[in-house]
């Protein structure tokens, strides 16, 4: 089968480590500003970085309703940190009309864990992924506050925080697994891609 074609959401954050990771792992990987360059793709990643900017520049490049759009159409989309933010259906602290693009039934706060100067790494257990634990990066990232009905918890911390979760072909992470040689939730979310496209 012919490696898929995934995007990369390259308005702001950590496109490149992303970029990387899906290349190493076999994929062809589009980064994304454009709807026609959305068009192109049978999944798409959203980074981490700052998801105020995200909103914003969406709504600039005319992107954010095509992608609202394709994710009601059930493409696989992976956010993390910020992306999660922007996956969420509600923000608790949105700031200056911040939108997100929806879609899993999660209410999420931002920046839960601190300045950048409080980031912090640590290891999780993510059952579905297998062993060993997943080592997981945390740089300002937001956190899962209720999960609702169509969504899953996938990971948590050991007080119970939720760190990640799943809903159909959507998947986010608090964390940044792009950050440190985790491959695992790339090649899950490579995975719902590949089962969607066919």
């Amino acid at each position: 089968m012919a490696a898929p074609t995934v995007g990369v959401l390259a308005l702001q954050g950590d496109v490149r480590e992303h970029q990387q990771v899906l290349t190493d792992l076999g994929a062809e990987v589009v980064l994304v500003r454009t709807p026609a360059q959305l068009e192109t793709v049978a999944g798409l990643v959203i980074p981490g970085g700052e998801s105020s900017v995200i909103d914003k520049l969406s709504r600039i490049f005319d992107i954010a309703e095509p992608i609202k759009k394709r994710i009601s159409s059930g493409m696989p989309v992976l956010g993390t940190c910020a992306g999660l933010i922007m996956l969420a259906d509600t923000v608790l602290d949105a700031i200056d009309g911040q939108r997100s693009f929806g879609g899993l039934d999660v209410t999420v706060r931002r920046n839960a864990f601190g300045s950048q100067n409080q980031s912090f790494e640590t290891e999780l257990d993510v059952p579905e992924l297998g062993e060993p634990a997943v080592h997981a990066t945390f740089i300002r990232g937001p956190v899962v506050d209720a999960v609702g009905d169509r969504a899953r918890v996938m990971a948590a911390l050991p007080d119970g925080r939720v760190v990640a979760v799943s809903q159909g072909n959507l998947l986010g992470t608090s964390f940044h697994p792009e950050m440190n040689g985790e491959t695992r939730f790339h090649r899950y979310f490579l995975d719902r891609v590949t089962d969607h496209a066919a």
